[in-house]
């Protein structure tokens, strides 16, 4: 029976419903053939990366060479060799308190806050739950595995230690009492658990601690104790000698004590290892506790203890430290952030050898660091995983899939020259697993903006990521030498050079950043390093809105000439007042601010690596003591040589090859008299306060504008509807250029050209001012917003704001038959304009002609703020901007060849008829809708609603194997695709509800089915809306699981095999089995099968090859053991023959003497 498919019949339902009613010029729509269907989609998680937020627990196995890390959200962390990563999560979702490996077996055990305990097979690519163990009446404290054991220890809260089969998962009858384990005449309760651990040399002796400072020795076989050691102060953790003759014990007052198992009156040492030692024999001073100690012997030398903790407490302020004592020398070795736990590696996994450690894994709160044992000085590992995602938090968040091939390359040959020195020679020591064979092989590229201005490129092909470079914007600007030459905190408290937005060429390599103090940096990449002598400069004031103007201001500027609307292709600027000093009002510490940007960028030479280098700084000014608003959109177009940014006051056009500004326009004087909306009437404003105005956070509120600005800052892409943007004021219509160029003294050149006049004749000399520099200069506060009265909230709703951009070559005038250059203007409204611009014909007229920009009007209306836009050719296939190929700016013969190949891709389809008439698409989307309009009727041929209740977060146009379509994440955590151009609906799913505003800054989706957002504030979480890349995940995941053979057992020796003195073992299962224990209470634990029971069978066997190779490998080490097994017995048998033989002649020999003979 044929399978009945529900979504093709829903596909067909919705298209008819969502699209819009035939128009005159669509006649061309019928002839596209839409290729995507439902079956192309499918939503599933890939992988996650970056370092575990708030991690709890960490494990390590000494012979798969794979570290485990659980956090207090349940999650946990597998990591392997470079590019081995492995995600999984508790269903519960409580804290992980400790982990502990299977050795060898590919498997882990986990114990959490909820008193579960849970078994992880881990010889499955996607690692699942065998068995659960819920306790129910007592808290767990400890866990212990013997290696090479089948029972495991549970430590409570109560005292008492239950045990537990791993391979069932059901308690054993056998149960150690606290009241039976502790001395009868003690009167306390001992406290929990906090250690077990077996004799090394004896399996049958269990070490026990409580947390009251009582050890006990228990003998399994007898059920009773052998030795009781007490100490006055609480245990915080216990390590054995290999010999299993001594135990070193760590205490909350500092000190580490060292007991022989045979004499429990008194310690055998007290140490105490920070604490300072008086002059008269006196016990030393107190010290912090003593959190973990391990005790490690080597073959040829002294022992290593190794120690967090245990610092002298007048130690105000000091970093948490870890402390490696070897012999006499003692190592203090301080930490970025607090210890979570620490392990040392070491070359054996058994207990009773010499345990030769080679290095000690530190978990840290934010950061994972392995160092040296074996070299001196002790240094750090490279670590080769990406964890230093969090190194600043990161503000923003762009996905680039299907890169040119040769991007990658170029930024690991100028990122692997910022590497640091000074790390360990050997290799990293977690080495464990093996890579996907997936077939993924398009590069794939990752950027992320961060609170410190810093910029960093990520390779993320393959499922895995690896940092390729880092760039510092923050080098642009002046830095405060002393809390005098720091920014006024009225406008940011911290974090001035944060990115808050960025747009980036892969093709021409340009990149653009804005950032938080309402600047934006246009870089150029190079091979070559560079100094420049001065940073290239733009100042721009951006305009005033029309009923801002209350009355000219005091501080001695002019009533502004203000044009008006519509009289003119671009807007007129009126020149201010020529000033030879500066005047009051920008330098003035009582007047308002004036002309003064947010930032200083520095006036000394500039030392540029290679990689991204400074072409251009243009910055808002303030505007008579009101701060520039943020930007909220950006865009910029390596063909044309422009980038535009807007605001809340409207948008600015830049001329980035002749460092010149071409538009400078209010958002209602984009509108102009042809407005065909009704504009919404703005609310009286209300005084401002002299401290630095409305929507500013005053030092009062300075941490928890600090802590949401890092932690979890609203987007400038949010700020449609999830961010507030206070009112501003402006006085002037007319915008002020300064270029910084080489002149005496230092005085900056202000260039002022009318944008007008710019248009028509652009090759004209500009006039120039001289303007002394401003003195002041004040922090922008874009992510800090605390005005609440509801006034200024309808305000902010009502005020609208460039929300996006799009540069295209398509039929930017209405019924204009040619394609041109045009730029695609959004607001927060849901209005979309067009600015068709007149761009230079060639690469030479280019760079002595700026482009010409011109007012389209507006072209339709939406519900809601306009998040993306795109352009499709007549078969519905994207119509990319074109761009120009990339050349190295700092070798001129290269720029030449360059500059006669800037490419652009058609924008007619080949094979199209001559003399046809061109048909376009644009496609918009919403906070609320998506519309196609056909081009150059812009008429509506299609219009979906996305959501009702919700609205949409994040939506990008992308490119998938089979077609194109608007992929978008709403509020409400529904992830849809919706068909190009019909806009039918191809996927819903309800994926992740907005929880936190850090998902709604950083979602994002890319091209080849693709998306990432950052899941948590150290962690970015990958994901596919493919159905070919969900098919593939299995082989594209990595095997956490080798088959290695585990190390033979330490040599006992003839004299310890001869005298007993060797290891003994323990048949557990005599004592502990279901004979000899019995059933332990069913109301105890429950038992709860975990999910993973077939799909661990399934997922074993993933690979027929990889099972035949694993079986041959199996086989081949059974045969080969068989072999040396053959061997061994051949020489037994001929040793025996030859003992027999000596054996026999002794006895002739003296056969027939007598004992007197002898």
């Amino acid at each position: 029976m044929k399978k009945f498919n529900i979504r093709k019949v829903l596909d067909g339902l919705t298209a008819s419903s969502s699209s819009a009613s035939p128009q005159p010029g669509n006649r061309e729509n019928d002839t596209i053939q839409e290729n995507l269907q439902s079956e192309h989609f499918q939503l599933c998680k890939t992988v996650r990366h970056g370092f575990p937020y708030q991690p709890s627990a960490m494990a390590f196995d000494p012979v798969q060479k794979i570290l485990a890390i659980g956090t207090q959200s349940g999650a946990l962390r597998l990591f392997g060799r470079a590019g081995v990563e492995c995600y999984c999560q508790h269903e519960s979702g409580s804290a992980v308190i400790q982990l502990q490996f299977l050795i060898n077996e590919g498997a882990l055990v986990s114990a959490l806050a909820d008193d579960s305990i849970h078994l992880w097979n881990l010889r499955q690519k996607l690692p699942a739950v065998l068995h659960s163990l819920k306790f129910n009446r007592e808290r767990i404290t400890f866990l212990h595995l013997p290696f090479q054991s089948k029972w495991l220890y549970v430590g409570t809260e109560r005292g008492n230690i239950h045990i537990v089969n791993v391979e069932s998962f059901t308690l054993s009858g056998y149960v150690i009492m606290w009241n039976k384990a502790i001395e009868l005449s003690s009167k306390t309760h001992p406290g929990p658990v906090v250690h077990i651990s077996d004799n090394p040399m004896d399996e049958g002796k269990l070490l026990i601690g409580f947390e009251c400072g009582i050890v006990v020795l228990w003998d399994l076989r007898t059920k009773k104790a052998d030795y009781r050691y007490n100490y006055d102060e609480a245990i915080h953790s216990v390590a054995w000698h290999h010999e299993g003759k001594q135990f070193v014990c760590s205490h909350s007052d500092g000190t580490l004590t060292i007991w022989n198992i045979r004499t429990p009156a008194k310690p055998a040492q007290i140490i105490t290892p920070h604490g300072k030692q008086p002059k008269d024999g006196k016990k030393p001073e107190p010290c912090k506790p003593i959190l973990k100690v391990e005790y490690k012997t080597t073959r040829a030398g002294d022992p290593f203890m190794v120690l967090s903790g245990g610092l002298s407490y007048d130690t105000v302020g000091r970093r948490a430290c870890l402390t490696v004592m070897h012999g006499k020398s003692t190592a203090v070795l301080e930490m970025d952030y607090p210890i979570v736990d620490f392990l040392t590696l070491c070359e054996t996994p058994y207990p009773n050898d010499f345990q030769e450690p080679y290095a000690v894994v530190i978990l840290l709160e934010k950061d994972l660091v392995v160092i040296d044992l074996a070299q001196i000085g002790y240094p750090i590992f490279e670590n080769p995983y990406p964890l230093t995602l969090h190194e600043s938090p990161v503000t923003c968040c762009e996905y680039f899939a299907d890169c040119p091939a040769e991007l990658i390359p170029a930024f690991y040959s100028v990122g692997s020259r910022q590497k640091r020195q000074g790390y360990s020679k050997k290799e990293w020591p977690v080495s464990g697993g093996n890579w996907g064979q997936g077939t993924q092989s398009y590069p794939e590229i990752i950027i992320t903006g961060h609170a410190d201005g810093s910029i960093k490129f990520w390779d993320a092909s393959a499922i895995m990521l690896q940092v390729l470079y880092k760039l510092k914007t923050a080098k642009v600007f002046e830095k405060a030498r002393s809390k005098e030459d720091k920014p006024s905190t009225d406008i940011v408290d911290e974090d001035p050079f944060a990115i808050q937005m960025l747009s980036w060429c892969p093709e021409s390599r340009m990149l653009c950043v804005a950032g938080v103090s309402a600047h934006v940096i246009i870089y150029r990449f190079s091979k070559q390093e560079v100094t420049t002598e001065v940073v290239q400069l733009l100042e721009v004031r951006m305009p005033y809105e029309l009923n801002d103007v209350d009355s000219p201001e005091a501080a001695g500027e002019q009533t502004p000439a203000v044009s008006t609307p519509g009289a003119s292709s671009s807007p007129q600027t009126a020149l201010p007042p020529v000033q030879t000093h500066p005047s009051t009002s920008s330098n003035s510490s009582d007047g308002p601010r004036d002309n003064v940007p947010c930032l200083k960028v520095r006036c000394s030479p500039l030392k540029q690596s290679p990689g991204y280098q400074v072409d251009l700084v243009v910055q808002l000014l303030w505007v008579s003591g009101e701060p520039p608003q943020q930007i909220t959109s950006l865009a910029l177009n390596s063909a044309y040589g422009l980038v535009v940014f807007g605001n809340s006051n409207g948008l600015a056009v830049v001329d980035y090859f002749q460092k010149t500004l071409l538009m400078n326009v209010g958002v209602q004087e984009l509108h102009g008299s042809a407005d065909p909306f009704q504009r919404q009437p703005r609310s009286p404003r209300k005084a401002r306060q002299p401290s630095g105005g409305g929507g500013l956070c005053d030092a009062n509120d300075g941490s928890n504008a600090a802590e949401d600005r890092c932690k979890s800052p609203t987007s400038a892409k949010m700020s449609r509807k999830l961010s507030t943007i206070p009112d501003q004021k402006q006085d002037s219509a007319a915008e002020r250029i300064h270029r910084r160029r080489s002149v005496p003294h230092k005085k900056r050149v202000c260039c002022i050209k009318s944008t007008a006049e710019a248009s028509r004749s652009p090759a004209k000399s500009p006039i120039f001012r001289n303007l002394s520099a401003p003195e002041f200069y004040a922090k922008d506060s874009s992510f800090s917003r605390s005005r609440s009265s509801s006034v200024t909230s309808l305000e902010r709703e009502a005020r609208e704001v460039i929300s996006s951009f799009h540069f295209s070559e398509t039929m930017g005038r209405k019924g204009e038959a040619v394609a041109g250059p045009s730029l695609w203007v959004g607001t927060s409204q849901g209005n979309m304009l067009v600015l068709p611009l007149t761009v230079p014909p060639s690469s030479d007229l280019r760079m002595q002609q700026a482009p010409a920009v011109s007012f389209g009007g507006a072209v339709t209306r939406l519900k809601g703020g306009v998040l993306t836009m795109a352009t499709l050719d007549s078969v519905g296939a994207p119509l990319l901007p074109p761009y120009e190929v990339w050349y190295d700016p700092n070798l001129p013969d290269e720029r030449e060849e360059k500059d006669r190949w800037k490419r652009r891709r058609p924008a007619t389809p080949p094979g199209g008829q001559e003399g046809a008439a061109e048909t376009h698409y644009i496609v918009l989307c919403s906070e609320k809708q998506a519309e196609v309009l056909v081009l150059p009727s812009q008429n509506s041929v299609f219009k979906h609603n996305i959501t009702e209740a919700s609205f949409v977060l994040r939506a990008d146009v992308v490119q998938m194997p089979a077609g194109s379509c608007i992929a978008c994440f709403c509020a409400n955590g529904h992830i849809m695709a919706l068909s190009l151009p019909s806009l039918r609906p191809l996927l819903d799913v309800n994926y992740l509800p907005l929880t936190d505003m850090r998902i709604a800054r950083t979602f994002c989706f890319s091209n080849l089915g693709q998306a990432l957002y950052l899941t948590s504030p150290t962690e970015i979480q990958r994901m596919t809306y493919s159905q070919e890349t969900c098919d593939n995940l299995q082989e594209m995941l990595c095997e956490l699981f080798t088959p290695v053979e585990t190390p033979e057992a330490p040599n006992r020796g003839f004299f310890k095999g001869l005298f007993g003195g060797g290891a003994q073992s323990l048949d557990r299962e005599d004592l502990f089995g279901e004979v000899a224990a019995g059933k332990a209470s069913r109301s105890l634990a429950q038992h709860i099968p975990g999910p993973g029971g077939m799909e661990g069978m399934k997922g074993a066997a993933s690979g027929v090859v990889g099972e035949l190779a694993r079986t041959r490998m199996a086989l081949d080490e059974r045969g080969q053991k068989l072999g040396e097994l053959e061997e061994r017995t051949a020489a037994m048998m001929a040793s025996a023959d030859s003992f027999s033989k000596h054996a026999h002649d002794m006895m002739l020999k003296y056969k027939d003497k007598k004992w007197y003979q002898l």
